[in-house]
């Protein structure tokens, strides 16, 4: 067994203060001779091959490895090496062609039309097809976790042997960043251990699982940040347990999510990188029955002010979180710093604001209490829905939290449904394009309160069509205050270090990497392929 990590950074600490006692002035670089080429010698000659790479991961043998169907975040972490999507989006939004071979959009950005690459094969060697991608899309729709994508997209169909084509209600500019959907075989899209096409296969051995590079896998020599021709899989049952296998066993990498009550935090020497979940937390007004925002929309306007941010996520989410104003995530491309610094934490501008409101009173001449409806099974947001109680009660605005959840005799969910609440705390999932349809559309799945708002319908899908208009979308959200950001979720991925050089993990991509094919070259015109 290795030494743990923690001991290695304590000696490392150690060594740098050893090195601060006594400053020595640099000695003269002399040249020993075998950094020098010999007569005759090409200097690719003094390249060293790349040492072999002996990596360990982790995997929880009770949850699914269908990527269509499970949420675990250490299974999911594996899910980059063994499959691959139609396009891969790296960690600033980017896309990139990965199973497709080019790809064509029509004028009105509502066709896209996308032909498989025809060398591609799953791990087995069999061919991969059109009906694979298309059935997998299918399969994608029906469920939890990616079907919050299918929105706008009206029809899927195989418009020939080697395509499928998305037929969609709105323009989209963007339609690629939901098409990193990890593709199945048809015949397996609702198994637990599917077959993938990337460079690494699932295997079960006599003692253990394990990760097995595909043998003349389709991609040649493509290079991927995990190079072992073996991935040992340590079975987990905790995140605790994945955390001290990191620290003090042979687990090269780890992925953790902070902003749940299992998270465990790591106090060794490692790397981390964070990546964007796409989780959004954030307040929402009651506009139609709550007496504080029924008829006047001044103190929803004013409550962006009276929400300190970097606090809620240093003290209740490790500081770990993306704190954010608008209602994009801060890695996206669609987030801007300047607009979003418009409407930060400031408590006097929130008291100046409210200062001639006159709140609502109850019968007997006393001012009502806000209510803050909470879902009480997560306790990160518990916690941030009563100190925003608090606060807001501490500038003037009496503010208690309702607290219920799905063991409560009520639940959350039906007291949100009833509408008995001034606001709610909440929290969803937005797609890689951070569309808020669910928010405004008429009877939108998130139009709790109702929230539901015509004209930001319109400038979301004005947003999908051309995305230069987010900037608009923001403002408007952030200046009409229905819906009041807080924070974005990340991941935290933490590896040894040293072991991973190529690592640049993306949203549900720990391993990503490219091809070398770009949007650009990728994309043809209709007279290219010889239609229409």
């Amino acid at each position: 067994m290795k030494y743990a990590k923690r001991l290695l950074a304590l000696v490392f600490a150690a060594l740098m203060l050893c090195g601060c006692v006594e400053n020595k002035p640099r000695e003269e670089y002399v040249p020993t001779g075998d950094a020098l080429l010999m007569e005759g010698q090409d200097p690719e000659d003094l390249v060293e091959e790349e040492a072999p790479q002996e990596l360990t991961l982790a995997y929880y043998p009770d949850r699914s490895m269908n990527p269509l169907i499970g949420n675990n975040i250490t299974n999911r972490s594996l899910f980059s090496l063994i499959y691959q999507g139609l396009f891969a989006t790296d960690s600033n939004y980017n896309t990139y062609p990965i199973l497709c071979s080019h790809y064509q959009v029509s004028a009105d950005n509502k066709t896209w039309t996308i032909y498989i690459e025809p060398n591609a094969t799953f791990s087995d060697g069999t061919k991969l097809t059109a009906q694979d991608v298309l059935a997998t899309y299918e399969a994608a729709k029906e469920s939890n976790y990616f079907g919050g994508r299918f929105t706008h997209i009206l029809a899927m169909s195989l418009s020939g042997s080697d395509s499928i084509t998305f037929q969609l209600e709105t323009p989209y500019e963007n339609l690629a960043l939901l098409l990193d959907i990890p593709i199945l075989k048809a015949s397996e899209v609702k198994e637990d251990f599917p077959l993938g096409t990337g460079p690494y296969a699932f295997a079960q051995g006599a003692t253990a699982a394990y990760l097995s590079k595909v043998p003349n896998w389709w991609c040649g020599n493509a290079k991927v940040p995990a190079r072992a021709q073996t991935i040992h899989l340590i079975e987990g049952s905790s995140q605790s347990q994945i955390r001290d296998e990191f620290e003090f066993g042979d687990l090269t990498l780890a992925v953790a999510n902070p902003m749940v009550d299992s998270y465990a935090e790591y106090r060794c020497d490692y790397e981390l990188w964070n990546t964007d979940t796409g989780v959004f937390t954030y307040l929402a007004c009651n506009v139609l029955y709550s007496p504080f925002f029924n008829e006047d929309d001044t103190l929803r306007k004013a409550l962006t002010y009276a929400i300190d941010r970097d606090y809620i996520n240093e003290t209740f989410y490790n500081g770990l979180a993306q704190p954010s104003t608008l209602p994009s995530s801060p890695s996206s491309p669609y987030y801007n710093k300047s607009l979003a610094e418009k409407y930060t934490y400031d408590d006097m501008k929130f008291v100046d604001a409210i200062s001639g409101l006159d709140l609502p009173e109850d019968k007997n001449r006393q001012t009502k209490k806000m209510l803050i409806l909470v879902n009480c099974d997560d306790s990160a947001r518990l916690r941030t829905a009563r100190y925003l109680a608090q606060h807001l009660t501490s500038l003037g605005v009496p503010t208690g939290t309702l607290e219920y959840g799905g063991s409560t005799s009520v639940t959350y969910e039906q007291v949100l449904r009833a509408g008995n609440f001034d606001l709610y705390l909440g929290q969803t999932k937005l797609p890689p394009t951070m569309e808020l349809t669910a928010f405004f559309r008429g009877w939108g799945n998130l139009g709790f309160g109702g929230i539901t708002d015509g004209t930001l319908y319109n400038m979301t899908k004005e947003a999908l069509a051309n995305s230069g208009n987010y900037y608009n979308l923001n403002q408007m959200v952030a200046d009409d205050a229905k819906v009041i950001p807080i924070l974005f979720g990340a991941n935290c991925v933490y590896s040894d270090r040293g072991q991973l050089l190529d690592l640049s993990p993306a949203r549900d991509n720990v391993f990503f990497y490219t091809l070398g094919k770009t949007m650009e070259s990728a994309k043809v015109t209709a007279s290219a392929t010889g239609e229409g």
